[in-house]
C-alpha cells in the first residue's frame, strides 16, 4: 500500500470512528448516576460558506484562490467539512524572467470541534484539522536565450506540467452570527506537506489550495457562511 493510500485510509477510520462514537459522546450523566439522551438532536442542520479572503488575496497579488466549504453541524458540538476551490496563479518573476501560470481545483475534508462552554450559542470557538489535496497542471516560460555556439535562440519552458500535492492542516477559529442566518468567521491554519510530486524543471511555484510552496505554512480564512 502506498503512503498516500495509507494516509487516506487512516483519515476515512478516523471520521468513521468519530461518527460512531457520537451517539454515546452526546449523552450525559443524571443525577442517579445513569446516562440519559442530550435533548439536542444529532443533526442541527449545516452551512455554506465563500472564502472572501481569497477573493481579496487574487484581487492585490498573483496568486488566489475561490473557495466555498459545506458544513455539517451534529449537536452543536461536531462539525464535518468539506472545502474545495479553485487555485489561481499568474506569476511574473522580474529577476528571473520566468513566467508561471497554474489553475486547478482542489479540496479539504476534515472535522471542527465547538470548545465553547455553550455548545449552543450563537458564537463559537473551533480547533479542528483538514486533509488536502489537489492534481494540478503548470505552465513556465522565460524569454528565448541566445545559444552562444550554434547561435539562433534557444527557447526555454513548458506546458501542461503534471503535479500533485497532500497535505494535512491544523485549524483554529471563531464564528459569530451577524444577522439572522448569516455568520462571519475566520480561521488560522498551520499547514505541513505530506507528499507532492515535482517535475523534472523542480519545485513548482504555487499549489492550488496550499499557496506558494516556499512560504504558505501559515495561512488564514475569512468565511461568510449561511446556517440552514
Amino acid at each position: 500500500m502506498t503512503r498516500r493510500a495509507d494516509i487516506c485510509y487512516y483519515i476515512l477510520s478516523l471520521a468513521i470512528s468519530l461518527l460512531l462514537a457520537l451517539p454515546a459522546m452526546g449523552q450525559r450523566p443524571t443525577e442517579s448516576g445513569k446516562e440519559a439522551t442530550d435533548s439536542v438532536p444529532l443533526f442541527c442542520g449545516f452551512a455554506v460558506g465563500i472564502d472572501l479572503a481569497g477573493l481579496v488575496q487574487y484581487a492585490v497579488s498573483d496568486y488566489g484562490q475561490w473557495e466555498g466549504s459545506l458544513r455539517i453541524n451534529l449537536r452543536d458540538k461536531y462539525f464535518p467539512i468539506v472545502e474545495l476551490g479553485i487555485g489561481k496563479a499568474s506569476h511574473d518573476d522580474v529577476v528571473s524572467q520566468i513566467s508561471y501560470r497554474s489553475s486547478a481545483p482542489y479540496f479539504r475534508i476534515g472535522m471542527d470541534l465547538n470548545l465553547m462552554k455553550n455548545k449552543h450559542d450563537n458564537y463559537r470557538i473551533y480547533g479542528g484539522a483538514r486533509y488536502g489535496f489537489t492534481y494540478f497542471n503548470y505552465d513556465f516560460s522565460r524569454p528565448g536565450l541566445k545559444d552562444p555556439y550554434w547561435g539562433g535562440i534557444a527557447d526555454y519552458g513548458a506546458s501542461g506540467v503534471k503535479c500533485n500535492s497532500h497535505w494535512a492542516e491544523l485549524v483554529a477559529g471563531v464564528d459569530a452570527k451577524i444577522y439572522g442566518p448569516f455568520h462571519l468567521g475566520w480561521t488560522a491554519r498551520y499547514r505541513k506537506r505530506l507528499s507532492q510530486s515535482n517535475s523534472d524543471y523542480g519545485n513548482v511555484w504555487y499549489v492550488p489550495g496550499y499557496g506558494k510552496s516556499d512560504t504558505s505554512s501559515l495561512g488564514f480564512i475569512f468565511v461568510f457562511s449561511l446556517d440552514i
